[in-house]
């Protein structure tokens, strides 16, 4: 019998540390050694390979540097996303969060809420274009769709990066189009479709069970001819996941960093955080969103994927004054 897989989870020290976390704001010096069936061990030493990944700078995305958390804003349109369906013009929110700092967009055109079913490919192609033609040019753009000839459509109408929540699982024809596009593509992971994950999701080990399957997509996604410097990715949160799975990934997320890639974090007012934090309305969330937000980019999560763009940003803000101005923090 082989010994399980072994991983390796670096334990941030904010400024402080022996490493830099993915060439980020984040150090660490001591890791957790994780194996299934085990209990967490903590360590100094890592493999040669192990560190390599965890501490190589993330190239550049669509332009933004990753040495610094990035405000990726949520526009729906959509009549029925879970948040925000119907609530507002695409355009004007667009707009509206350009303004109140996000670093880029991600727009869609058909909701991946619990139990949502799909649509046509010509009404998404129809709800996404207007706004990506509207805002082009201004800040980068990302289309949120899991079919390739949305994203063809999209990509022409001013996308410059696709985010597949399937992680390539939807459309078998969606690797080769990002691969003959040479654009940057979000794999994140779901257990099943949106129209039934959320029917008892069940994980021997949820963080590491993400993680084996997170590096399957990625590998994939090479194999397609996608380089690994195009690919970020997405655990998920909220996609085939209890409220036990959120909270295991979110405690431990800085394992994922060990995959080579950017960590996208989509966690924006989901039912969780109103499960816990006594907000049934959607809209009343942010407070929650942003605590969690906060305590993923202690993590050196470099992405996150919001609603409430201008109270992020003035959060982040706020972290970057206190690493910034800590005399006691190690060059």
């Amino acid at each position: 019998m082989t010994d399980p897989a072994v991983y390796y989870r670096p334990i941030p020290q904010d400024r402080a540390g022996r490493w830099r976390l993915a060439g980020g704001w984040t150090g660490f010096t001591l890791f957790e050694r994780l194996q299934r069936g085990r209990p967490p061990e903590i360590v100094d030493q890592a493999p040669d390979a192990v560190i390599e990944a965890l501490t190589a700078p993330r190239p550049p995305l669509l332009g933004l540097t990753l040495d610094r958390p990035r405000l990726m804003g949520i526009v729906n349109a959509t009549p029925d996303s879970f948040s925000d369906g119907g609530r507002y013009d695409p355009v004007a929110q667009a707009q509206a969060l350009i303004d109140a700092g996000a670093d880029l967009l991600d727009l869609g055109g058909e909701s991946t809420r619990p139990g949502a079913e799909q649509i046509a490919i010509p009404d998404e192609i129809a709800r996404l274009t207007p706004t990506l033609t509207a805002v082009r040019g201004r800040i980068p753009l990302s289309v949120d769709t899991r079919k390739a000839a949305v994203a063809r459509a999209a990509l022409a109408a001013g996308a410059g990066m696709v985010n597949d929540v399937s992680g390539f699982d939807f459309d078998p024809d969606l690797p080769a189009l990002v691969a003959g596009a040479g654009v940057p593509v979000c794999l994140m992971h779901a257990q099943g479709q949106p129209e039934t994950m959320q029917h008892d999701p069940r994980y021997d080990d949820v963080l590491l069970d993400v993680y084996d399957a997170l590096a399957a997509r990625i590998a994939r996604a090479v194999a397609a001819g996608i380089p690994a410097h195009r690919i970020v990715i997405d655990p998920g949160i909220g996609f085939g996941k209890t409220l036990d799975h959120n909270l295991a990934i979110l405690r431990r997320i800085s394992v994922y960093h060990g995959l080579g890639c950017p960590v996208l974090l989509g966690l924006s007012r989901k039912r969780f955080i109103g499960t816990i934090g006594g907000a049934d309305d959607p809209a009343r969330r942010m407070p929650g969103t942003l605590a969690l937000t906060a305590m993923a980019v202690a993590q050196g999560v470099q992405i996150h994927r919001v609603h409430d763009v201008a109270e992020h940003a003035q959060g982040l803000r706020l972290i970057a004054a206190l690493n910034e101005n800590d005399e006691r923090s190690e060059p």
